[in-house]
């Protein structure tokens, strides 16, 4: 990964729950997709900003051979068949040619320097090779039921100042819908997208999440507008069973180097 999106680059005390939650929301998919790969023993593969290493556990289990990569992975257990380095996919080089399956979640959106990662990714794929890339598009996420109008206009508040901290840390929130095409682009071929989208209530991970987010963004989302009690009632709207929205739109993209 990189040290761009200061967002999320120093986490602190928070960075544990982040990690956790979205393992829990989105590891089904992304480890379903991986899956049909067909990634077996005897397979070489990357992890691209790691995290907390749930994926690259998974994969050093099928294929016994994972280099997981982030800016910091002091938070990827050790594991038979894991070697975890620091490294900055925008800078750093990496060996061409050497990877039967690379896959990043969450990471090139991050990046200024996206397009130019995603063709350092293909080119580091053996012939055959697969690239897994997993991306938010975050234009889509409308709240479905609220307790009354009141706390519907509260999390559309929520959602627009959140919207706003992430620009201004650079994430392209809409990027996962354009990903498959700079697959494309960049010469991989068999480029498959799949959407996927959840729905979020108050014992799901992201919500979860995203009342950890009123702490952890605090600065920024008071800076866009919010105040302290309003968080709160966010909060307290987040936790509410009759709360119902839709995610973000989830895209899962395979790609193959020819």
């Amino acid at each position: 990964m990189t040290a761009t999106g200061h967002v999320f680059a120093d986490l602190g005390p928070h960075v544990a729950e982040r990690f956790r939650t979205v393992a829990a929301a989105y590891d089904p998919v992304t480890l379903a997709r991986l899956g049909q790969t067909g990634v077996r023993k005897g397979w070489r593969c990357l992890e691209v900003g790691a995290g907390g290493g749930s994926v690259a556990h998974w994969l050093a289990r099928r294929s016994g051979s994972v280099l997981a990569t982030d800016l910091d992975p002091r938070h990827v257990p050790p594991a038979p068949g894991l070697t975890a380095l620091r490294h900055d996919v925008a800078r750093d080089p990496l060996p061409e040619g050497e990877f039967d399956l690379v896959h990043a979640r969450l990471v090139l959106s991050r990046l200024p320097e996206r397009e130019a990662v995603l063709r350092k990714l293909a080119r580091s794929l053996k012939p055959g090779g697969w690239l897994q890339l997993d991306e938010f598009d975050k234009s889509y996420a409308p709240v479905l039921i609220t307790p009354d109008a009141a706390a519907a206009r509260l999390y559309a508040e929520f959602t627009r100042a959140r919207e706003r901290v992430y620009e201004e840390s650079g994430w392209a929130g809409e990027w996962g819908r354009e990903m498959a095409s700079s697959m494309a682009a960049s010469g991989l071929v068999g480029v498959d997208p799949v959407p996927v989208t959840q729905p979020w209530r108050a014992d799901s991970p992201v919500v979860r999440l995203l009342a950890h987010q009123t702490h952890h963004l605090r600065d920024g989302l008071v800076a866009a507008g919010m105040t302290d009690q309003d968080l709160g009632r966010v909060r307290e709207l987040l936790a509410d069973p009759a709360f119902r929205a839709s995610s973000c739109v989830f895209y899962s993209v395979h790609g193959r180097k020819p």
